[in-house]
């Protein structure tokens, strides 16, 4: 399977040149098979960008929501598959206690958030809608699918994506180091674990230096070096730090990069921060 990083930038978008290598669109990266089928995970403003990637339509397009934050979901109503009407989408994500996933989106997509509402859409029976729940297990094409609720606020789940060989783990938003004065404990005490454990590629929060995650307890995110000690706890072959910090610019984060390859030589995998447009051969 092939990653391409559309969105790498957590909370907020933040364009400009400061910010032009790592990325400014928020969290979107398309999963492509060898036999074609495309995943989107998650929709923040890179998602507008997909089409432009694609050498022709898609009949079929499966959005894999982790959760409903706006910079998760910001893209969607900018997403041009989504007012064609020859292709069939599919939106997967978590719902609440109270409101099912279709309903969380409406009472996004329409006034005052967003002028166009879900059922002025080209031909919206098209639209099908799937409540994910943890530790579900489902098929897309060629890719298996499992799913885990993350530590992170309110309803959130990590995917796992696996084909033939190969797989991905996605957890953007993340905090598996809330509560753990010694982080790590043991996997089975540790959020994401099953979900990640042994993954090709781990795409994982890595928000905040541990300077600024102790300001940021409980908001859901994860300092670089839990992003690091979480990797070698599950025994990931490739790290890819994501969900940059909308104050970290390229130069803040090289140097993050070189601090840390200094700081902890040896690691058992590689390291390598998600950068927008960047493409991973995965397996």
């Amino acid at each position: 399977m092939k990653a391409v990083f559309l969105g790498t930038r957590g909370s907020l978008a933040s364009p400009g040149p400061e910010t032009a290598r790592y990325g400014g669109n928020t969290s979107c990266v398309a999963v492509q098979g060898v036999g074609g089928t495309v995943l989107v995970l998650d929709a923040g403003t890179g998602l507008r960008r997909l089409g432009a990637l694609l050498s022709a339509p898609l009949p079929r397009v499966d959005l894999l929501l982790t959760h409903l934050h706006l910079d998760h979901i910001q893209g969607l109503g900018f997403f041009p598959a989504l007012y064609d009407p020859e292709v069939e989408i599919h939106l997967w994500g978590p719902a609440s206690a109270t409101q099912c996933l279709r309903t969380r989106l409406t009472r996004y997509l329409s006034p005052p958030l967003f002028p166009v509402h879900l059922r002025d859409l080209p031909r919206p029976e098209r639209l099908s809608f799937h409540d994910v729940v943890s530790s579900e297990e489902f098929s897309v094409g060629e890719f298996r699918v499992r799913t885990a609720f993350v530590c992170h606020p309110g309803p959130t789940v990590g995917y796992r994506i696996a084909a033939d060989s190969a797989s991905l783990a996605y957890l953007p938003d993340h905090e598996p180091a809330l509560g753990v004065p010694n982080f790590p404990l043991a996997g089975d005490w540790t959020s994401g674990f099953a979900l990640a454990r042994g993954a090709d590629l781990l795409v994982h929060d890595a928000q905040y230096t541990l300077e600024e995650y102790k300001d940021h307890v409980g908001w859901g995110h994860s300092a670089w070096e839990h992003a690091f000690a979480f990797a070698e706890l599950v025994g990931a072959k490739q790290l890819v730090p994501f969900h940059h910090d909308p104050a970290h610019d390229d130069a803040f984060l090289d140097g993050l990069l070189a601090r840390y390859s200094r700081e902890r030589p040896g690691l058992p995998f590689s390291v390598t921060p998600a950068t927008e447009g960047a493409v991973f051969e995965v397996g």
